[in-house]
């Protein structure tokens, strides 16, 4: 990856509060280069307080092309955005920034799209089944996007932050395809349930479901990346469930991200 590097790269910041846990930046730089791209990702620590300030010097850095935006920028980086997809716009967060032609930038969003893709690509049909989300967060809310989008007859969402939760039922109800309900951690009478919080990248963290009432046919997933297996899946698997992990996940996210990056 470093046989390229010289002042002709262009450069690619992934940007989150913290950083140090996030694998994407080899991976990114690979594809890049896949591509035959002489291009890195690089991984940018950045507060929340700081984070308009920074993206408005990254600005004026002439070589830097893109920003994959991770926790708890998301939301954040949509209202730094000139333009943004349709998808971006309903959600009003972002994963991913490209320049507009002016310098100015323009955001999508590929958490949901990717998550939905590495279910199919693990067997879990959507159309017609009832899934529990667990977070309403960027991530949390592009999977329950593309889930209503993908078909599914009813989702459940569970967020201890009850306004945003409830704020993101509303917006899916309105689209009028499947119903959209508030849910709890059990999740007991789904086909699938879907960990898009934290909670599980720390030691000693509970689970954010209640694994006891897993049973053999429901699929689980789960968008950490670090570790690798969370205890979620380690019990959803001792339950016989077919499961998705963030890497999993992320494989197609990342996909999706570099071929929007690389459409400029």
């Amino acid at each position: 990856m470093l046989e390229q590097l010289s002042g002709a790269t262009r450069v690619h910041f992934i940007v989150g509060d913290p950083i140090a846990q996030v694998k994407s930046p080899g991976g990114v730089t690979q594809a890049f280069e896949s591509h035959g791209r002489n291009a890195v990702c690089v991984p940018a620590h950045v507060a929340p307080s700081d984070l308009a300030a920074w993206t408005a010097g990254v600005s004026l850095t002439k070589n830097v092309d893109g920003i994959i935006v991770t926790v708890p920028h998301k939301f954040a980086c949509f209202a730094l955005c000139a333009t943004t997809s349709e998808r971006a716009a309903f959600l009003r967060t972002v994963n991913t920034m490209r320049r507009n032609p002016d310098g100015s930038w323009h955001g999508d969003m590929f958490d949901g799209l990717g998550f939905v893709e590495a279910m199919r690509g693990k067997g879990c049909a959507l159309a017609g089944k009832k899934a529990l989300l667990v977070g309403a967060g960027g991530a949390g809310s592009a999977i329950a996007h593309a889930l209503v989008l993908g078909g599914v007859r009813e989702l459940a969402i569970h967020d201890p932050d009850t306004a945003r939760r409830d704020t993101l039922i509303e917006r899916l109800a309105g689209l009028g395809l499947g119903a959209v309900v508030a849910g709890s951690p059990n999740p007991s009478g789904v086909d699938m349930a879907i960990n898009a919080t934290p909670i599980g990248m720390k030691e000693g963290d509970p689970y954010p479901l209640d694994v006891s009432h897993f049973t053999p046919a429901m699929f689980v997933g789960c968008v950490i990346t670090a570790p690798a297996i969370t205890p979620l899946i380690t019990a959803a698997r001792a339950a016989g469930c077919n499961t998705l992990t963030g890497a999993d996940m992320f494989a197609q996210v990342r996909d999706l991200m570099v071929n929007f990056l690389l459409e400029n």
